[in-house]
């Protein structure tokens, strides 16, 4: 059996059994060659249920060489998505030198995927002369490298430029931080939230990991990170409905700029979400103005995600899906490991 995590332009028929693993899922539609290259595989596993749903419904008009005849071109093989777990660092003291007592962090490269210059842009416009309120970027163009600091830094500046003069504070934090630096930012005194104004995500890792932080979220109302900033809550009438646990911003879903393209996973004619200025503004002062209000949705959030994504439960779900390919392809009896399940583990 083999089990290739990548993107689906990469798999290939090494094994009897082989198991696609893939979360690079952004936009409304998949590449063609990701279903021609579905057709390799026995199973698809991705990340969200957003992404589950993309691949499995994108269709394309074909025609039959042999036949002539029409026909729509989609995935055939299994899918199904495995979200990623929780796992808790200890946070380790991240000494900032912050001039701002309210700040904003987002997680993005500067790059048109994850839109950071309109939330950059939009967080001066409405803040331009609160001398207390500060975003935090934590970016890069495409490594952490000294070249890519230059880089990144240049870019960032010409961004803040673009707004003209401020009161407000815009910081660049450049370079790899562990784990456990990651859950110093993600539990700073100064940092109040999380925020990004994304086009797609395919699962949204910061905004995960932010969230079994208990830090508050503000982010496009869209794709992957739904499954997990929204959670069932029962109703009087003892319904569950599901109810959003993060300050959403408004989009609409337009064509994906020709910029943005890439050649085998973002395709011309797919679309993503474009988060309203307006929206994001909005959001931005509401959580600065009545945080606790958000802090105490953040907490109820944290207790759900940190209890239903459990690394363990995760991992299981994993071994599940494995071996029950395993046993429907008649490469393993389910005896065989049944009884050393408990023994298993991924990592």
């Amino acid at each position: 059996m083999s089990l290739q995590v990548t993107i689906p332009n990469e798999w290939e028929k090494l094994a009897p059994v082989n198991i696609g693993i893939t979360a690079g899922i952004e936009t409304t539609k998949v590449a063609p060659q990701w279903i021609e290259k579905s057709f390799l595989m026995d199973k698809i596993l991705t990340i969200s249920e957003f992404s589950k749903s993309v691949y499995a419904n994108t269709v394309y008009d074909a025609v039959d060489n042999q036949t002539g005849e029409s026909l729509q071109y989609k995935v055939q093989t299994p899918i199904d998505y495995i979200h990623y777990p929780v796992l808790k660092k200890k946070p380790k003291n991240m000494k900032l030198d912050l001039q701002t007592n309210f700040n904003f962090l987002t997680v993005a490269q500067i790059s048109p995927r994850k839109n950071a210059e309109q939330l950059i842009l939009a967080f001066i416009n409405q803040f331009r002369d609160n001398e207390d309120v500060g975003l935090i970027v934590k970016g890069n163009l495409t490594k952490n490298s000294l070249v890519d600091r230059r880089m990144a830094h240049r870019a960032f500046k010409q961004i803040v430029e673009k707004a003209g003069d401020k009161k407000c504070k815009v910081y660049l934090l450049h370079g790899y931080l562990s784990e456990e630096e990651m859950a110093g930012l993600y539990t700073h005194p100064k940092i109040k939230a999380i925020v990004s104004a994304t086009h797609g995500e395919g699962y949204g890792l910061p905004l995960f990991e932010a969230s079994y932080y208990g830090l508050p979220v503000v982010a496009t109302d869209w794709s992957g990170h739904l499954d997990f900033l929204c959670m069932p809550q029962k109703q009087k009438n003892g319904k569950e409905k599901t109810k959003h646990m993060f300050a959403k911003i408004s989009y609409t879903l337009r064509p994906v700029p020709k910029e943005a393209h890439w050649e085998n996973v973002i395709v011309p004619d797919s679309m993503w979400a474009y988060p309203e200025e307006g929206s994001i503004k909005m959001n931005l002062d509401e959580v600065y103005k009545d945080h606790g209000r958000f802090k105490k949705r953040a907490t109820q959030l944290q207790k759900w995600v940190c209890k239903n994504f459990d690394e363990s439960k995760i991992y299981q779900q994993y071994v599940d899906h494995i071996y029950s390919v395993a046993e429907e392809k008649g490469i393993l009896e389910k005896k065989e490991w049944m009884d050393d399940l408990l023994s298993v583990s991924l990592v």
